[in-house]
């Protein structure tokens, strides 16, 4: 009997491996929900360094027509738009410092993007810290840059 369990251990362990392996410089084990947020960390940071540094001189859009949650225990940002327009090329900026690009987030509150935290980048090359042991590892802002203005955006923490 000891045998078939060795076994099964054997499989399930060579099995976790090869999707570790598989997702070598991926920010994520499964793969994101949107298509165009499936790609290497490294793609994710040399996108980010193109939109570094943040622009605060752009105008104040006010608060955005949307929510997200922050989950520490997953290491991400669920964002949704409230409002009855889509959003296009939008930059989600954390602390001012941690950006990924967005190419849309579809109008409707049933309609979450989740980002996690190793999708957004500084102008070094981090991704946003994922020991979020001190508040400063953790997000603090959250603002969308689209259209040309800065919106801020709600949030609060997940359960």
């Amino acid at each position: 009997m000891s045998l078939p369990i060795r076994t099964v251990i054997a499989a399930l362990s060579s099995l976790a491996l090869a999707c570790l392996v598989g997702c070598a410089g991926r920010p994520s084990l499964v793969p994101n929900s949107d298509p165009a947020l499936r790609k290497t960390s490294a793609e994710f940071a040399a996108d980010a360094a193109k939109r570094q540094p943040f622009n605060a001189s752009l105008p104040d859009g006010g608060v955005a027509k949307g929510r997200a949650q922050v989950g520490y225990g997953r290491d991400t940002i669920e964002i949704v738009n409230t409002g009855t327009e889509d959003w296009h090329n939008v930059e989600l900026w954390a602390n001012r410092h941690y950006v990924v690009f967005i190419p849309t987030i579809k109008a409707g509150a049933d309609r979450v993007k989740t980002i996690h935290f190793q999708m957004m980048f500084d102008e070094k090359g981090r991704s946003f810290p994922v020991d979020n042991s001190t508040p400063e590892r953790m997000v603090r802002q959250l603002e969308i840059v689209r259209d040309g203005s800065i919106y801020r955006v709600p949030f609060a923490q997940a359960d």
